[in-house]
Protein backbone atom coordinates (compact mmCIF):
# COMPACT_ATOMS: atom_id res chain seq x y z
CA UNK A 1 0.00 0.00 0.00
CA UNK A 2 1.30 3.42 -0.93
CA UNK A 3 0.13 6.30 1.23
CA UNK A 4 2.81 8.84 0.42
CA UNK A 5 5.23 10.38 2.84
CA UNK A 6 4.14 11.20 6.37
CA UNK A 7 5.44 13.43 9.11
CA UNK A 8 6.20 11.62 12.38
CA UNK A 9 4.18 12.66 15.39
CA UNK A 10 5.94 15.53 17.13
CA UNK A 11 6.43 15.19 20.92
CA UNK A 12 4.49 17.78 22.91
CA UNK A 13 7.59 19.58 24.16
CA UNK A 14 9.04 19.82 20.67
CA UNK A 15 5.73 20.97 19.27
CA UNK A 16 5.41 23.67 21.91
CA UNK A 17 8.95 24.87 21.33
CA UNK A 18 8.34 25.14 17.59
CA UNK A 19 5.04 26.94 18.04
CA UNK A 20 3.13 24.07 16.47
CA UNK A 21 0.00 22.57 17.99
CA UNK A 22 0.10 18.91 18.96
CA UNK A 23 -2.77 17.22 17.13
CA UNK A 24 -4.81 14.37 18.62
CA UNK A 25 -6.07 11.58 16.40
CA UNK A 26 -9.76 10.72 16.80
CA UNK A 27 -11.21 7.29 16.04
CA UNK A 28 -13.61 7.58 13.08
CA UNK A 29 -16.22 5.34 11.44
CA UNK A 30 -16.84 5.69 7.73
CA UNK A 31 -19.09 4.32 4.99
CA UNK A 32 -17.57 3.55 1.59
CA UNK A 33 -18.63 1.83 -1.65
CA UNK A 34 -16.27 -0.08 -3.91
CA UNK A 35 -16.38 1.49 -7.43
CA UNK A 36 -16.96 -1.78 -9.26
CA UNK A 37 -19.31 -0.09 -11.72
CA UNK A 38 -17.51 3.23 -11.99
CA UNK A 39 -17.57 4.94 -15.38
CA UNK A 40 -18.66 8.29 -16.81
CA UNK A 41 -21.64 7.97 -19.13
CA UNK A 42 -23.37 11.27 -18.36
CA UNK A 43 -22.35 14.75 -17.28
CA UNK A 44 -23.83 16.45 -14.22
CA UNK A 45 -20.78 18.50 -13.20
CA UNK A 46 -17.91 20.21 -15.06
CA UNK A 47 -15.50 17.35 -14.31
CA UNK A 48 -17.52 14.68 -16.12
CA UNK A 49 -16.69 14.18 -19.80
CA UNK A 50 -18.33 11.02 -21.18
CA UNK A 51 -16.07 11.13 -24.24
CA UNK A 52 -13.01 10.72 -22.04
CA UNK A 53 -12.21 7.05 -21.33
CA UNK A 54 -12.28 5.77 -17.76
CA UNK A 55 -10.47 2.81 -16.22
CA UNK A 56 -12.65 0.98 -13.71
CA UNK A 57 -9.83 -1.27 -12.53
CA UNK A 58 -7.64 1.76 -11.84
CA UNK A 59 -10.49 3.45 -9.96
CA UNK A 60 -10.93 0.35 -7.79
CA UNK A 61 -7.18 0.16 -7.09
CA UNK A 62 -7.00 3.84 -6.07
CA UNK A 63 -10.11 3.46 -3.93
CA UNK A 64 -8.60 0.38 -2.28
CA UNK A 65 -5.56 2.40 -1.24
CA UNK A 66 -7.83 4.91 0.48
CA UNK A 67 -9.78 2.11 2.18
CA UNK A 68 -6.58 0.39 3.34
CA UNK A 69 -5.22 3.70 4.64
CA UNK A 70 -8.25 4.25 6.86
CA UNK A 71 -7.88 0.76 8.30
CA UNK A 72 -4.13 1.22 8.84
CA UNK A 73 -4.91 4.37 10.85
CA UNK A 74 -7.23 2.38 13.09
CA UNK A 75 -10.55 3.62 11.73
CA UNK A 76 -13.63 1.52 11.04
CA UNK A 77 -14.96 1.28 7.50
CA UNK A 78 -18.40 -0.09 6.64
CA UNK A 79 -19.28 -0.99 3.07
CA UNK A 80 -22.48 -0.59 1.06
CA UNK A 81 -22.83 -2.90 -1.93
CA UNK A 82 -22.43 -1.19 -5.31
CA UNK A 83 -25.44 -1.40 -7.62
CA UNK A 84 -25.06 -1.90 -11.39
CA UNK A 85 -26.17 1.18 -13.30
CA UNK A 86 -25.31 3.54 -10.42
CA UNK A 87 -21.67 4.44 -11.13
CA UNK A 88 -21.67 7.36 -8.69
CA UNK A 89 -22.50 5.28 -5.60
CA UNK A 90 -18.77 5.32 -4.87
CA UNK A 91 -19.31 8.92 -3.72
CA UNK A 92 -20.94 7.81 -0.48
CA UNK A 93 -20.69 11.25 1.14
CA UNK A 94 -23.67 12.26 -0.97
CA UNK A 95 -25.83 9.43 0.39
CA UNK A 96 -26.94 11.10 3.62
CA UNK A 97 -25.92 12.98 6.74
CA UNK A 98 -25.53 11.18 10.06
CA UNK A 99 -25.35 12.62 13.58
CA UNK A 100 -25.98 10.77 16.87
CA UNK A 101 -27.42 7.73 15.16
CA UNK A 102 -29.91 9.73 13.05
CA UNK A 103 -29.48 9.42 9.27
CA UNK A 104 -31.06 12.21 7.24
CA UNK A 105 -31.40 10.74 3.76
CA UNK A 106 -30.46 12.24 0.42
CA UNK A 107 -32.77 13.37 -2.34
CA UNK A 108 -30.66 13.91 -5.44
CA UNK A 109 -31.14 16.76 -7.85
CA UNK A 110 -30.39 14.78 -11.01
CA UNK A 111 -32.44 11.73 -12.08
CA UNK A 112 -29.27 9.79 -12.89
CA UNK A 113 -28.47 9.60 -9.19
CA UNK A 114 -32.01 9.53 -7.76
CA UNK A 115 -32.07 5.75 -7.10
CA UNK A 116 -29.08 6.10 -4.79
CA UNK A 117 -31.19 7.86 -2.16
CA UNK A 118 -33.43 4.86 -1.32
CA UNK A 119 -30.46 2.48 -1.52
CA UNK A 120 -28.53 4.42 1.12
CA UNK A 121 -31.61 4.86 3.33
CA UNK A 122 -32.22 1.10 3.20
CA UNK A 123 -28.62 0.52 4.30
CA UNK A 124 -28.92 3.01 7.17
CA UNK A 125 -32.11 1.34 8.38
CA UNK A 126 -30.60 -2.14 8.21
CA UNK A 127 -27.65 -0.94 10.31
CA UNK A 128 -29.85 0.39 13.08
CA UNK A 129 -29.83 4.09 12.29
CA UNK A 130 -32.96 6.18 12.77
CA UNK A 131 -33.68 7.14 9.15
CA UNK A 132 -35.38 10.41 8.26
CA UNK A 133 -36.78 10.56 4.72
CA UNK A 134 -35.98 13.90 3.10
CA UNK A 135 -38.62 16.13 1.58
CA UNK A 136 -36.24 18.72 0.15
CA UNK A 137 -33.49 18.23 -2.42
CA UNK A 138 -30.19 17.62 -0.69
CA UNK A 139 -27.02 15.63 -1.37
CA UNK A 140 -26.03 14.66 2.13
CA UNK A 141 -22.57 15.22 3.48
CA UNK A 142 -21.56 16.55 0.11
CA UNK A 143 -23.23 19.80 1.17
CA UNK A 144 -23.52 19.40 4.95
CA UNK A 145 -20.47 19.52 7.21
CA UNK A 146 -20.47 19.23 11.00
CA UNK A 147 -18.00 21.63 12.65
CA UNK A 148 -18.22 21.32 16.40
CA UNK A 149 -21.92 21.70 17.16
CA UNK A 150 -22.65 23.74 14.04
CA UNK A 151 -23.70 22.46 10.62
CA UNK A 152 -22.29 24.32 7.64
CA UNK A 153 -24.73 23.86 4.76
CA UNK A 154 -24.01 24.58 1.11
CA UNK A 155 -26.38 25.65 -1.62
CA UNK A 156 -26.11 27.07 -5.12
CA UNK A 157 -25.78 23.98 -7.29
CA UNK A 158 -27.20 20.83 -5.67
CA UNK A 159 -28.84 21.04 -2.23
CA UNK A 160 -31.63 23.61 -1.95
CA UNK A 161 -31.87 26.28 0.70
CA UNK A 162 -35.09 24.64 1.95
CA UNK A 163 -33.07 21.57 2.89
CA UNK A 164 -31.17 23.73 5.36
CA UNK A 165 -34.41 24.43 7.23
CA UNK A 166 -35.26 20.73 7.13
CA UNK A 167 -31.79 19.92 8.43
CA UNK A 168 -32.29 22.30 11.36
CA UNK A 169 -35.62 20.66 12.20
CA UNK A 170 -34.14 17.14 12.07
CA UNK A 171 -31.05 17.72 14.18
CA UNK A 172 -31.93 20.77 16.29
CA UNK A 173 -28.54 22.35 15.65
CA UNK A 174 -27.43 25.70 14.31
CA UNK A 175 -27.28 25.59 10.51
CA UNK A 176 -25.15 28.18 8.72
CA UNK A 177 -26.02 28.57 5.03
CA UNK A 178 -23.21 29.18 2.56
CA UNK A 179 -23.61 29.88 -1.16
CA UNK A 180 -21.29 28.27 -3.71
CA UNK A 181 -20.75 30.25 -6.91
CA UNK A 182 -18.09 28.35 -8.90
CA UNK A 183 -19.49 25.31 -10.78
CA UNK A 184 -16.21 23.43 -10.31
CA UNK A 185 -17.00 23.38 -6.61
CA UNK A 186 -20.60 22.26 -6.77
CA UNK A 187 -20.65 20.60 -3.33
CA UNK A 188 -19.57 22.17 -0.06
CA UNK A 189 -17.09 19.36 0.60
CA UNK A 190 -15.09 20.42 -2.45
CA UNK A 191 -14.53 23.88 -0.97
CA UNK A 192 -14.32 23.26 2.80
CA UNK A 193 -12.39 20.67 4.78
CA UNK A 194 -13.23 20.06 8.45
CA UNK A 195 -9.84 19.62 10.12
CA UNK A 196 -11.04 18.79 13.64
CA UNK A 197 -13.84 16.21 13.87
CA UNK A 198 -14.18 16.45 17.66
CA UNK A 199 -14.73 19.67 19.57
CA UNK A 200 -14.82 19.78 23.36
CA UNK A 201 -13.85 16.99 25.78
CA UNK A 202 -11.31 14.68 24.15
CA UNK A 203 -10.90 16.99 21.19
CA UNK A 204 -9.88 20.55 20.43
CA UNK A 205 -11.27 23.59 22.19
CA UNK A 206 -12.57 24.97 18.90
CA UNK A 207 -12.83 22.99 15.67
CA UNK A 208 -11.13 24.57 12.68
CA UNK A 209 -11.57 24.32 8.93
CA UNK A 210 -9.72 24.95 5.68
CA UNK A 211 -11.58 26.58 2.80
CA UNK A 212 -11.31 28.06 -0.67
CA UNK A 213 -12.52 31.69 -0.54
CA UNK A 214 -13.07 31.94 -4.30
CA UNK A 215 -15.71 29.21 -4.25
CA UNK A 216 -18.18 31.37 -2.28
CA UNK A 217 -20.16 34.55 -2.65
CA UNK A 218 -19.16 37.66 -0.70
CA UNK A 219 -21.58 37.12 2.17
CA UNK A 220 -20.42 33.53 2.70
CA UNK A 221 -16.80 34.66 2.70
CA UNK A 222 -17.67 37.23 5.35
CA UNK A 223 -19.38 34.61 7.51
CA UNK A 224 -16.48 32.17 7.21
CA UNK A 225 -13.89 34.83 8.02
CA UNK A 226 -15.88 35.93 11.07
CA UNK A 227 -16.55 32.44 12.42
CA UNK A 228 -13.20 30.87 11.60
CA UNK A 229 -10.52 33.56 11.86
CA UNK A 230 -7.80 30.91 12.20
CA UNK A 231 -8.95 28.85 9.22
CA UNK A 232 -6.50 27.77 6.54
CA UNK A 233 -7.35 29.65 3.36
CA UNK A 234 -6.35 27.50 0.43
CA UNK A 235 -5.20 28.77 -2.95
CA UNK A 236 -7.22 28.10 -6.09
CA UNK A 237 -4.44 25.90 -7.46
CA UNK A 238 -4.96 23.48 -4.57
CA UNK A 239 -8.73 23.74 -4.68
CA UNK A 240 -8.75 23.01 -8.40
CA UNK A 241 -7.19 19.58 -7.80
CA UNK A 242 -9.82 18.81 -5.12
CA UNK A 243 -7.29 19.40 -2.35
CA UNK A 244 -10.07 20.38 0.04
CA UNK A 245 -12.04 17.24 -0.69
CA UNK A 246 -10.18 15.58 2.13
CA UNK A 247 -10.76 13.60 5.32
CA UNK A 248 -9.26 14.39 8.72
CA UNK A 249 -9.18 12.47 11.99
CA UNK A 250 -7.82 15.47 13.86
CA UNK A 251 -4.18 14.64 13.21
CA UNK A 252 -3.94 12.82 9.89
CA UNK A 253 -5.43 14.64 6.90
CA UNK A 254 -5.87 12.57 3.73
CA UNK A 255 -5.42 14.84 0.70
CA UNK A 256 -4.64 14.82 -3.00
CA UNK A 257 -0.90 14.56 -3.76
CA UNK A 258 -1.29 17.47 -6.17
CA UNK A 259 -2.38 19.88 -3.43
CA UNK A 260 1.19 20.75 -2.50
CA UNK A 261 0.43 24.19 -1.10
CA UNK A 262 -2.28 22.82 1.16
CA UNK A 263 0.09 20.07 2.27
CA UNK A 264 2.61 22.67 3.44
CA UNK A 265 -0.10 24.68 5.22
CA UNK A 266 -1.26 21.58 7.10
CA UNK A 267 2.27 20.74 8.21
CA UNK A 268 2.72 24.29 9.49
CA UNK A 269 -0.34 23.78 11.72
CA UNK A 270 0.89 20.45 13.09
CA UNK A 271 -1.32 18.14 11.04
CA UNK A 272 0.09 15.10 9.23
CA UNK A 273 -0.87 15.11 5.53
CA UNK A 274 -1.20 11.70 3.90
CA UNK A 275 -1.26 11.77 0.12
CA UNK A 276 -3.72 9.53 -1.73
CA UNK A 277 -4.19 9.73 -5.49
CA UNK A 278 -7.82 9.37 -6.63
CA UNK A 279 -7.23 10.88 -10.06
CA UNK A 280 -9.44 8.31 -11.81
CA UNK A 281 -12.40 9.06 -9.55
CA UNK A 282 -11.86 12.77 -10.15
CA UNK A 283 -13.07 12.08 -13.70
CA UNK A 284 -16.50 11.68 -12.11
CA UNK A 285 -16.10 14.85 -10.08
CA UNK A 286 -15.22 13.21 -6.79
CA UNK A 287 -12.27 12.85 -4.45
CA UNK A 288 -11.33 11.56 -1.02
CA UNK A 289 -14.16 13.13 0.99
CA UNK A 290 -16.70 12.30 -1.71
CA UNK A 291 -15.84 8.62 -1.17
CA UNK A 292 -16.14 8.90 2.62
CA UNK A 293 -19.36 9.30 4.62
CA UNK A 294 -18.96 9.90 8.34
CA UNK A 295 -21.06 7.56 10.52
CA UNK A 296 -21.66 9.24 13.86
CA UNK A 297 -23.45 7.49 16.69
CA UNK A 298 -25.62 4.39 16.68
CA UNK A 299 -25.63 1.59 14.20
CA UNK A 300 -24.20 -1.90 14.21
Amino acid sequence: MTTGHQTPTIPAATAAASGRTERVQQHRRYLMCRPEHFTVTYSINPWMEPAKPTDTAKAVAQWQTLYDTYLSLGHEVELIDPIPGLPDMVYTANGGFVIDGVAYGARFRFPERAPEGPAFMEWFGAQGFDVVDPVEVNEGEGDFLLVGDTILAGTGFRSTGDSHRELRDVFGKEVVSLTLTDPRFYHLDTAISVLDPVEGPGGVERANIAYLPGAFDAESRRVLAERYPDAIQVADADGAVFGLNSASDGRNVIISPRATGFEAQLRERGYTPIMIDLSELLLGGGGIKCCTLELRGAGS
